[in-house]
């Protein structure tokens, strides 16, 4: 079989290990044959591919980014978009199947594509670990130490000018990095999506640290709603699956936070610093362990399904049980961490 690789979505630390992966086992165990996909559902679309053998892979589990590139295309946008015309370009590559790996936005399209009848098999990956089907997805574990190691850092200069800081990061839905990363850097209030608050009980937080003599960190997501707020802050337009595009929510609070408390403030927005460089111990070997097991599932035949983590294990699910709903923080994991605020 000739299997292409795609990835899609945000760029995340680990892409490469699962490319490594797959087609080190797929070609040594099993003979498939590979082609690299470029630039995620564009490179479908346009059958822009290239053959993709050991030697490309070689040494990637610890290289960060993609070597396929990616965009947040819809498959099913454009003259050639579509899974008729997607299964003609296919065939007419000689293509059998796609390994599609990617999060909730790319799994979804996965999915469309699979119940039309394209052979698709997923990889989960999201630096929010926001898939319900998996119990974590690589790149999270990465996003978390740069959230944490930035904190440290915000935490020092903090403490010497007695600021308030207010960190923001990633999580348009759930607020998995902000507790984390939080928790580990001792922040004094973690603002979540799934947990709304007011402007007021914030303040009270700051206040309380500065009073202990503490410099107030303020730990952000992206996707975080004030209490009142009908959706999270977005000026940024929509991606091409008409989502806003977050981020800034920190530059609201910072100047609203100064005014009430009197303390100095300052917004520090982590954004795709998150994203980048090279991918944790558990990142890489988690990412390795999918791509090994995506290429079991192709030689099985395991069309429409995903590869998971369930505890130690990786296991096969469905892809739609992947996007029946977000894998959001519970609350009595959210109190955990408010026992330590303020």
């Amino acid at each position: 079989m000739k299997i292409g690789i795609l990835t899609s979505g945000g760029d995340c630390p680990g892409l490469n290990a699962v490319i490594r992966g797959v087609v080190l086992k797929g070609t040594e165990t099993y003979d498939l044959e590979f082609v690299g996909i470029r630039d995620g559902w564009r490179g479908v679309v346009e059958g822009d591919f290239f053959p993709l053998t050991r030697h490309e892979v070689k040494g990637l589990s610890k290289v960060g980014g993609t070597i396929l590139g990616t965009s947040r295309t819809n498959p099913y946008e454009g003259e050639r978009g579509g899974a008729e015309n997607i299964a003609k370009t296919l065939a007419d590559h000689g293509i059998d199947g796609i390994i599609a790996i990617g999060g909730e936005g790319t799994l979804a399209a996965a999915n469309r594509l699979a119940n039309d009848g394209i052979n698709v098999l997923g990889v989960p990956k999201t630096i929010d670990n926001d898939l319900k089907a998996t119990d974590y997805s690589f790149g999270f574990d990465t996003a978390v130490n740069i959230a944490t190691d930035a904190m440290d850092r915000l935490r020092t200069t903090g403490d010497s000018h007695q600021r308030c800081m207010v960190a923001e990061v990633m999580g348009r839905h759930v607020g998995w990095i902000a507790l984390h990363a939080g928790m580990a850097a001792g922040a004094h209030a973690i603002c979540i999506p799934e947990v709304p608050m007011s402007i007021e009980e914030i303040c009270e937080l700051v206040s309380s640290a500065n009073a202990r003599g503490r410099a107030p960190l303020v730990v952000v997501s992206e996707g975080f709603t004030l209490s009142g707020m009908d959706e999270a802050y977005s000026d940024k337009g929509l991606d091409a699956f008409n989502r806003p595009r977050l981020g800034g929510i920190s530059e609201i609070l910072a100047p609203e936070i100064e005014r009430i408390t009197g303390i100095e403030t300052r917004s520090t927005v982590l954004g795709h610093i998150q994203r980048g460089g090279s991918p944790s111990g558990f990142d890489r070997v988690l990412a390795t362990r999918l791509g090994l097991h995506a290429a079991d599932a192709i030689v099985d035949q395991a069309w429409g399904e995903m590869v998971s983590l369930r505890g130690t294990e990786i296991v096969r699910v469905p892809l739609a049980d992947a996007l029946i709903e977000l894998n959001t923080v519970p609350r009595s994991r959210y109190d955990e961490a408010a026992a330590l605020f303020g």
